[in-house]
């Protein structure tokens, strides 16, 4: 690639995308909305929150100092991180708390990427995201969810119009944002029921001496704010 072909990429990915219609963006919230409210269409798509879960886990545990093992992404759509360093302390406190709020939490950075109509680096900054998890998938299930995750941006990235690379967007932020809420909620059911004893709340109880419905109540309001923050930068309100 020349210099000047790799300037104009440069340009496309950093660059600025016209405005998608308010009516690609409110029905691509109704698409999503029913995907995460649905339950077939949940148990399948579950899995990239799952990604994101588990990608929350690993970036912070990298971020506090720790020495990230592994992740592994199972069919069931539940997922498990391993990072070694310090049993106590801030960095392991964060890195329980990640996993609940990075979905809503990365939707809410693309809500702001397209507020500020960044398609196109926001295609192509979760590609990069994906590649880099790759790296530390550690079992064969995982490895296709990303890979096919990761081909998926790629190929709407690259190949489509930017009509439909802005519906693909603002359909995955939506997904984020929505689907962030849901898991906390089914933790709660779960745990009334009598399961989900070792939790990630569970753990941060026995981390920080404060009750595990604290940290469920965090989660929950994590995710709802940034339901609502996001929703209104994307609807331009």
């Amino acid at each position: 690639m020349d210099v000047t072909n790799a300037a104009d990429l440069w340009d496309r990915v950093v660059g600025a995308q016209p405005d998608p219609t308010l009516w690609l963006v409110a029905s691509t919230g109704l698409i999503a909305l029913a995907v995460v409210v649905f339950r077939t269409s949940w148990r399948i798509s579950r899995n990239a929150i799952t990604i994101a879960h588990e990608g929350g886990h690993g970036l912070v545990a990298l971020l506090s100092g720790r020495r990230l093992d592994g992740i592994r992404l199972h069919s069931d759509t539940s997922g498990l991180t391993v990072s070694r360093g310090k049993p106590t302390g801030i960095g392991m406190v964060l890195t329980a708390a990640a996993g609940y709020t990075a979905p809503s939490l990365i939707g809410l950075l693309g809500a702001w990427l397209l507020a500020a109509n960044h398609i196109t680096a926001l295609l192509w900054g979760t590609t990069a995201l994906l590649a880099v998890m790759l790296v530390m998938i550690r079992n064969a299930y995982g490895v296709l969810t990303v890979v096919t995750a990761g081909a998926a941006f790629f190929l709407v990235s690259w190949l489509t119009e930017p009509d439909v690379q802005a519906a693909f967007a603002y359909g995955v932020v939506w997904f984020l944002l929505l689907g962030g809420v849901r898991p906390a909620f089914e933790l709660q059911r779960k745990r009334r029921s009598g399961g989900a004893y070792d939790s990630d709340p569970d753990q941060l109880a026995r981390l920080t001496n404060v009750p595990a419905v604290v940290w469920l109540l965090l989660f929950h309001v994590v995710s709802l704010c940034s339901l609502i923050g996001g929703g209104r930068w994307l609807l331009r309100l």
